[in-house]
């Protein structure tokens, strides 16, 4: 039901999908280079990898239909699946929320400067997303001689007797991949919410210091926070989406595979039977498990910050 001019309700027929597409067919032609590489990029591999993940297939040689067994397989008799997957959820539990917050909270920070402090500060914080320097200088630090930075330090100030082996000792391994880790994954959910600072009005804020907002706490709080409701989706989603597919960090750190598969991923066991192993229909099991999974948390977070916006 709409309303005219006059202020009268009018309700207009329900009009079937053919005819509302010849209406407005302008826009979906203009729409449709977009939706074809949409299609072939990302909504086709996800078919085909689902479409696989039931099949045995080595690139080499046709699939051929297994039904269940990849999966029979990887929950039941793959005594490295768990080892992966235990990883891949301490990641996304600790990194996650981490990154996120302390993305929310260093964009808020730098939101709080006038040019040119806030667009260096913008791009020193955004600099470890572009740059693979990032791993050479986390490999200098901890380094497992005595020239590491942590352990030349840590020798220096006598709490430790002889070098650690940061990145060979499995008792250190996966905390040293949460810290670098979650300083590569700072840029990109920083930048989008220093861009929805941006685009909060400051008009609101003058009003709500007249209806009694005190302090900047509570600014976020009751304005900035709930108008930028799709910058905060997106970054969770980022956030949610490079901790449920890391490698990269813990690779360059730490190597594949690393010792007693302390920081293998899911994306690392992907790998594995992906490219190393050539079992095509095995790793499209596991890429399915793993899409479920971010989906599932993508979801949740939606619905926990879609609350902010109420």
């Amino acid at each position: 039901m709409e309303i005219d001019m006059q202020g009268v309700a009018v309700t207009r027929p329900r009009q079937s999908g053919w005819s509302y597409l010849k209406r407005n067919y302008q826009g979906y032609l203009l729409m449709l280079p977009y939706l074809l590489v949409f299609f072939t990029f990302t909504v086709w591999p996800v078919i085909s990898a689902i479409g696989l993940s039931f099949t045995s297939y080595n690139v080499f040689e046709s699939p051929k239909f297994l039904g269940f067994d990849n999966y029979v397989q990887l929950f039941f008799t793959d005594s490295v699946f768990p080892i992966a997957l235990k990883n891949t959820f301490l990641l996304a539990i600790v990194v996650g929320p981490l990154s996120y917050f302390l993305s929310l909270f260093l964009a808020w920070c730098v939101n709080e400067f006038k040019n040119p402090w806030k667009t260096i500060l913008t791009v020193i914080f955004y600099l470890p997303t572009l740059s693979q320097a990032t791993f050479t200088i986390w490999l200098i630090v901890f380094d497992g001689d005595i020239y590491g930075y942590l352990n030349s330090f840590l020798l220096k100030l006598g709490a430790i007797t002889e070098p650690i082996q940061w990145l060979r000792d499995p008792t250190y391994m996966m905390m040293v991949v949460i810290i670098v880790q979650l300083w590569v994954s700072l840029g990109t959910s920083f930048l989008t919410l220093r861009a929805g600072f941006n685009t909060v009005d400051k008009q609101y804020y003058e009003a709500a210091a007249m209806d009694g907002v005190k302090n900047r706490f509570q600014e976020l709080w009751y304005i900035t926070l709930p108008m930028m409701v799709p910058h905060l989706l997106l970054s969770a989603i980022l956030a949610i989406t490079n901790t449920f597919t890391t490698a990269t960090v813990a690779t360059a750190m730490t190597g594949f595979p690393s010792v007693n598969y302390a920081t293998h991923t899911l994306m690392h066991h992907l790998q594995d039977f992906a490219f190393i192993r050539y079992e095509r229909g095995y790793a499209s099991a596991i890429a399915t498990v793993l899409f479920l999974f971010s989906l599932f948390a993508n979801k949740f977070s939606q619905k926990l910050i879609g609350k902010v916006g109420k």
